[in-house]
């Protein structure tokens, strides 16, 4: 992902990188913690005004 991805990119990988580290599905360990990463990650990705703080 570019760092000008639009929100309908940055939920389409975010969709993608959760159903591969969903701790259900997934075999690889740590996948909780990747999952909560990735979710973070998503929750200030996703908002504009974390998104300029960040920037």
């Amino acid at each position: 992902m570019t760092k000008d991805a639009d929100q309908k990119a940055i939920k389409d990988s975010f969709r993608k990188l959760a159903r591969k580290y969903y701790p259900d599905r997934s075999k690889e360990p740590n996948t909780e913690e990747k999952l909560k990463e990735i979710a973070e990650a998503y929750a200030v990705l996703s908002d504009p005004k974390k998104t300029q703080r960040v920037r």
